[in-house]
């Protein structure tokens, strides 16, 4: 009896089931869609298909931002500047009404010279009294007019300030104090073209 003849092994027999690693020589197309990407990757590559590129390049993909997540409005960089304007405007105003009643309030002072006089003596503790009272009420008036200019101009000017943004608080307060000065000098030139009174006046200077 002979014995069966025993087919040997193909070369390739054990190895040929098991798969081939794909190479650039096999004919296989290479894969395209993910199917070697993690789950994160996929996601990624669904939602923004841009990613895929950087993918292939080897570069690292940021994490997307949940969909639908609330965007976080960042601090607006005119709060602190706004503030300071509304502020400035408090002050600006504050300032004008300030004036305002200054103003109000010396006009009956201007208008009757003599009463001006005789109370600035007394302040000053002067034994005088003017020689024609009646000199200086042009000078009064003229006194009253300027604070009345003075402040409708520093009303404009400071409006106009404001209305454009810009830093206004110190206009009044400015103005304020000059045309106070140049009234004050209005109403100094009668006691200087008053001999005695003057004499009186730089008396109590020496």
């Amino acid at each position: 009896m002979t014995d069966a003849a025993v087919p040997e092994p193909s070369p390739g027999g054990a190895e040929s089931s098991r798969p081939r690693p794909h190479s650039a020589e096999s004919s296989r197309p290479r894969p395209q869609y993910g199917e070697y990407a993690t789950p994160e990757e996929q996601r990624a590559r669904i939602r923004q298909p841009d990613v895929t590129v950087a993918l292939d390049a080897g570069r690292v993909v940021e994490q997307a931002a949940p969909v639908g997540a609330p965007a976080v409005a960042a601090p607006s960089a005119d709060v602190v500047p706004t503030r300071r304007r509304a502020v400035d405007r408090i002050v600006t105003f504050a300032l004008l009404a300030y004036g305002l009643v200054n103003v109000i309030s010396s006009f009956p002072a201007f208008l009757d010279y003599s009463a001006y006089a005789d109370t600035m003596f007394t302040v000053l503790g002067v034994e005088a009294e003017l020689s024609d009272p009646a000199s200086g009420r042009p000078w009064g008036i003229a006194a009253a007019l300027l604070l009345t200019v003075g402040w409708l101009a520093t009303a404009a000017v400071s409006w106009w300030s404001v209305s454009k943004g810009r830093l206004t608080w110190w206009i009044p307060l400015v103005a304020g104090v000059l045309f106070t000065f140049l009234a004050g000098v209005l109403m100094v030139i009668p006691l200087m073209n008053d001999p005695a009174a003057w004499e009186a006046l730089l008396g109590t200077l020496r």
